[in-house]
């Protein structure tokens, strides 16, 4: 069943960056700040097995390459552009 709970002493500018994502999101306040919550902590409990299993998925989907340090870090420097 699920719990009611009551937030106190939200900053107003949190609570209008909530209301304009709900809108957005086309969901309640209540919702949004379900979502919020869920993603937030929720996403957290990966264990150590699905953290490797999603490390080795991204490592196989670059392929056999080895980047160079030199390369590393002109990469890098690109995604700050």
């Amino acid at each position: 069943m699920p719990t009611n709970m009551t937030l106190k002493g939200v900053p107003d500018e949190l609570y209008e960056e909530l209301k304009a994502s709900a809108e957005l999101n086309r969901r309640s306040l209540n919702n949004e700040v379900i979502s919020c919550l869920e993603r937030t902590v929720l996403s957290h409990r990966l264990d150590a097995a699905d953290h490797i299993a999603k490390a080795r998925e991204i490592r196989a989907a670059l392929g056999a390459k080895v980047f160079k340090p030199v390369e590393i870090e002109r990469y890098k420097r690109e995604g700050r552009k």
